[in-house]
């Protein structure tokens, strides 16, 4: 079942916008086998089970911005429509409208690729949080850190002798 798509397939279908990891109609429609206007009439016709926080549709400027960045996305260039965002909750939900068998295991693959980018962004925060522990840490006790290398070069330091002339003056 893990196989039907590749992760990596799916990972660089997921977009960064509105502050939520989303994929896109066209992108779902392909990776299902349907048509994008088939997605989206299926999505349609169920409203209630897509409320504003699992998908929303782009706004021009995002629409213009992902065409800018996204060379796949020429075709949307000249396009009216306005495309739909899923987020993870709105993608769990099209398995129930999309009603095949490819569907479900799509489904299935793009999940658990959300949940590996949210344990792996986990990770990284509690990395970075643990860092900030251990600068914090340092940040006071710096002073002592650098008396204490001071300490320890006066001591490597060579002796200064001083060394008396022999002779008459």
């Amino acid at each position: 079942m893990d196989d039907i798509i590749p992760a990596e397939r799916i990972e660089n279908r997921i977009y960064l916008i509105r502050g939520q990891k989303v994929m896109l109609d066209r992108d779902l429609a392909e990776l299902y086998g349907v048509k994008t206007k088939a997605l989206n009439q299926a999505v349609k016709r169920n409203p209630g089970r897509f409320p504003s926080d699992f998908m929303f549709q782009l706004n021009r400027e995002e629409k213009n911005r992902l065409v800018t960045n996204c060379d796949r996305f020429e075709m949307l260039k000249h396009s009216s429509s306005l495309p739909y965002a899923f987020n993870e909750q709105g993608i769990a939900m099209l398995s129930s409208v999309i009603n095949s068998e490819k569907a479900i295991q799509v489904n299935v693959a793009i999940i658990r690729i959300f949940v590996k980018l949210r344990r792996i962004l986990s990770t990284h925060k509690k990395l970075a949080q643990k860092f900030k522990e251990l600068e914090d840490k340092l940040g006071k006790h710096d002073v002592e850190i650098q008396a204490i290398f001071d300490v320890l070069r006066r001591l490597m330091a060579p002796e200064e002798k001083t060394i008396k002339k022999i002779g008459f003056v």
